[in-house]
């Protein structure tokens, strides 16, 4: 998955120059550190998993969910509580119910909005927190349904530059660090379902789910909802659907499983993103169905090998 996520990576390093690698570093030691002082002082036990890259994944995905220009302290704060509530309060690997790196990124949106939302203007490489921001595509597509207003939607990227990640309009904030490229992120997924990482079931059926449900809202009113492919190029919807939405302990074992809870990510984003209050729904939707998959699961459950030649 690390190597899935490096051309991501290296487009955020392409935008916000410094700001993405003092963002990344000092999510991924913070997220090391607290696996290892956690279960170190206080479960009592050898620690073992700072040295399987889960925690190094964690990391990864939260900076991924942050703006570069986060003060180091708010980063700090966010791996705390991605490592220790959303983990090793629940036993550690294996045990968390939900992603803990998502946990992390809705903590500090809901505890720092201002911070979380400030969203700085790509290529301005030296800079870190003194950096130019602007409203991301998202917040642009949020105004015009707000404001009943369609002419806002003129300053939006075209759909060639929110693919490849380089924006023709300059006073727009890009997002987060992992949200630059939509083709970056398409690499990895193709290079996670080459390795059999992940089945296409999750990812495929997030997207589609979206392209379909915000398809039918454009055609309802197409001056007022963008197309289709406008809402899977932006924002973190990808991000989500190929890194997040697949983790193994928080989402569903089976197949059917897995599409149910795919659908219902995927509506579930549509809805907020449209008529929430949030500009961006997949990180709280992929946290709620991440509390049904155990109800998925048992809903799900496979026939016990054996079962139907014993009631026969």
């Amino acid at each position: 998955m690390l190597i899935a996520l490096i051309p991501a990576f290296l487009m955020s390093l392409a935008a916000f120059g410094i700001g993405a690698l003092i963002v990344t570093a000092t999510s991924v030691a913070a997220c090391v550190f607290f696996e290892w002082a956690i279960g170190r002082f206080l479960m009592k036990k050898p620690v073992t998993t700072i040295f399987d890259g889960s925690a190094i994944i964690t990391g990864v995905l939260l900076a991924f969910n942050l703006p570069s220009n986060l003060p180091v302290w708010i980063i700090i704060l966010g791996a705390l509580f991605a490592i220790g509530v959303a983990k090793m309060s629940f036993g550690g690997l294996g045990c968390n119910p939900f992603n803990p790196a998502l946990a992390g990124r809705v903590f500090l949106l809901l505890s720092f909005p201002v911070q979380m939302t400030s969203w700085p203007q790509a290529g301005q490489l030296m800079s870190y927190i003194d950096a130019q921001t602007g409203a991301t595509p998202l917040a642009v597509m949020k105004e015009a349904i707000k404001t009943a207003n369609p002419s806002v939607l003129t300053e939006l990227p075209d759909s060639f530059s929110l693919l490849f990640g380089f924006s023709n309009s300059s006073a727009l904030g890009v997002g987060s660090l992992g949200e630059i490229s939509a083709l970056a992120l398409l690499l990895g997924l193709a290079y996670m379902l080459w390795k059999k990482i992940i089945t296409w079931h999750i990812p495929i059926s997030i997207l589609v789910t979206v392209f379909v449900f915000s398809g039918i809202m454009h055609l309802t009113n197409p001056a007022l909802y963008v197309s289709p492919i406008v809402q899977l190029l932006t924002g973190g919807v990808m991000l989500g659907a190929i890194f997040m939405a697949t983790d193994y302990v928080t989402s569903p074992m089976t197949r059917k499983g897995m599409l149910i809870y795919g659908v219902c990510i995927g509506m579930l984003t549509v809805v907020i993103r449209l008529f929430g209050n949030y500009p961006e729904g997949v990180s709280f939707a992929i946290l709620i169905m991440n509390a049904f998959t155990p109800l998925i699961n048992t809903y799900c459950k496979p026939k016990r090998f054996g079962e139907v030649a014993k009631k026969k």
